[in-house]
């Protein structure tokens, strides 16, 4: 058992964390002259550091799970849930949506498409809520800042969030409020091609290289908003507005996360950095949350295919259930760092 725990920790903390990388950057720095625990040398070990472990582990993970995703084309996965009904047709949606790595503007097309293919409107809002928030990406990227117990607890209560909104919207009668060009819209009936592996292979770096072109201004963005909290703003700010004391804290940073855009990727080292100025466990997974799932521009676009009742009430669901499941972290915080 110790020789497992032993293992898992140095997978953890040297091939998921890379901290023999932050020791390198850090002995690089220094060789510059500028002091790593420092301001200024602080802020490059940080921002070096953290885009080069975040890329590279983007990388992998987002060829992996475009290989993947290659086996699940939108009209396969359309039949796929079209086999089920009721509870275990948002469950399986919930789940296919982990193994997409887009962003919430990204997942609103396949969103259209699902549901201009006949399917139940709660089933493709959980997929839709599951796509940004869950992905297999976003569960290796947190167990590499704040452990595996946090990551799988993360990605749970995300799965949790998607499937019961989903089935709330369902149960509420929401169908008749998407925009009738949606549900006009010709079906697709053909199914994709057989790809070779090679074929699969060529996709997912495709996807790769359009993913990693998408998403790295938001890396940098983010990355250095981290550096500049974790070496700049003072501790007692973090700690009095996003700690444990302000019990408005969780929903305070959800508030604040909806109107950003940036996907998950760019959202974890500032999440990172809060965490460690003193911001509740809770809180700073709230407003992940919160950024992936309900930023501003995907609402927008998510307006124009339904109507306002409908759009109202999928962020009324994400809002509250992104805040109790907040509120849960920050109350279990010191049981699962």
């Amino acid at each position: 058992m110790e020789a497992l725990r032993a293992g898992w920790f140095f997978f953890q903390d040297q091939v998921l964390g890379m901290q023999w990388l932050n020791r390198l950057i850090g002995r690089g720095v220094a060789a510059l002259g500028l002091d790593p625990e420092g301001l200024w040398g602080g802020i490059l070990r940080f921002f070096l550091y953290d885009t080069v472990k975040i890329f590279v582990l983007l990388s992998v993970l987002i060829f992996v799970i475009s290989y993947i995703q290659s086996y699940f084309p939108p009209e396969r996965t359309r039949k796929i849930l079209g086999r089920f009904r009721g509870l275990w047709a948002n469950i399986l949606a919930a789940l296919l949506g982990t193994v997409t790595p887009f962003c919430s503007c990204s997942s609103i097309p396949l969103f259209m498409g699902f549901t201009s293919a006949g399917l139940p409107v709660g089933v493709t809002f959980s997929f839709l809520i599951s796509s940004p928030m869950v992905d297999l990406g976003s569960l290796v990227l947190l167990m590499s800042v704040f452990g595996g117990r946090v990551a799988v607890v993360y990605v749970l209560f995300g799965l949790v969030i998607a499937v019961a909104g989903g089935t709330l919207l369902d149960k509420l009668g929401m169908e008749r409020y998407v925009e009738d060009f949606i549900r006009s819209a010709p079906r697709l009936e053909t199914e994709s091609a057989a790809l070779t592996r090679q074929d699969r292979a060529l996709y997912a770096r495709d996807q790769l290289l359009a993913t990693i072109r998408k998403v790295a201004p938001y890396i940098f963005l983010g990355v250095g908003v981290g550096a500049v909290i974790h070496n700049v703003i003072p501790q007692t700010w973090v700690e009095t507005v996003l700690g444990d004391r302000n019990p408005l804290a969780v929903v305070l940073a959800t508030a604040v996360g909806v109107p950003m855009y940036a996907d998950i990727f760019g959202t974890i080292p500032v999440a990172e950095s809060l965490l460690f100025k003193g911001a509740g466990l809770g809180t700073v997974l709230s407003f992940m949350m919160a950024v992936t799932t309900l930023s501003l521009p995907s609402l927008i676009m998510l307006k124009k295919t339904v109507k306002p009742r409908l759009l109202g009430a999928f962020i009324a669901v994400c809002t509250v259930g992104i805040i109790l499941v907040g509120y849960f972290f920050n109350a279990l915080q010191a049981f699962l760092i």
